[in-house]
């Protein structure tokens, strides 16, 4: 496994920059210890909220920076940043002997349950069973979640499996599937 990559992506709606970096050791860092490391910006402070709970509970360092065209919706910016994430993620970890490869975790978050399984197989899947209703969490569509998570999958390489067993409220369902996510990637990339 590379110890850290750094990925720019251009278009004519977004620009980002993504940097990743392994753990030093495969246990979860102290809260402070890593976030001395994060820089997140996406112009959406729900997203950058999930980055920075996804790099916390995977214990991979990580800074994204992406301007994008929030005026129109954050649609794009969403997906550009799972986009270039997942190149990241697909660049860091392209020799995969040596790792766990599948990672699976339940997780609840207050009300809400959800469960992530995955497999660094170099086969881009997603089956996303997660129902977050309309609307906004902050500044981020919630229809944009599964965008993030499609992108994320189809350009690391991964089979992805993500299910919302159920909750109430929008943002713990939303941070369940992030955690989840973290989880099961800090196992498999073991």
């Amino acid at each position: 496994m590379l110890k850290e990559t750094e990925i720019k992506r251009k278009t004519r709606e977004t620009e980002v920059f993504v940097w990743l970096a392994a753990p030093a050791e495969q246990k979860l860092p102290k809260k402070t210890d890593i976030d001395k490391d994060l820089q997140i910006n996406t112009g959406i402070g729900f997203l950058d909220h999930m980055l920075h709970t996804l790099a916390v509970h995977s214990g991979f360092a990580l800074r994204v920076v992406c301007r994008g065209d929030l005026n129109v919706d954050c649609h794009h910016t969403v997906e550009d940043v799972g986009i270039a994430l997942g190149q990241a993620f697909a660049a860091l970890l392209e020799d995969k002997s040596g790792l766990a490869r599948y990672g699976s975790q339940l997780l609840p978050m207050d009300e809400a349950l959800a469960h992530c399984a995955l497999d660094l197989s170099g086969r881009p899947v997603l089956v996303f069973r997660a129902d977050l209703g309309t609307g906004k969490v902050g500044e981020l569509e919630l229809e944009t979640v599964r965008e993030f998570f499609y992108a994320f999958a189809m350009n690391a390489g991964i089979t992805l499996h993500l299910e919302l067993l159920y909750g109430e409220n929008r943002h713990h369902m939303t941070e369940a599937l992030f955690k989840a996510f973290a989880h099961a990637l800090r196992k498999a990339a073991a």
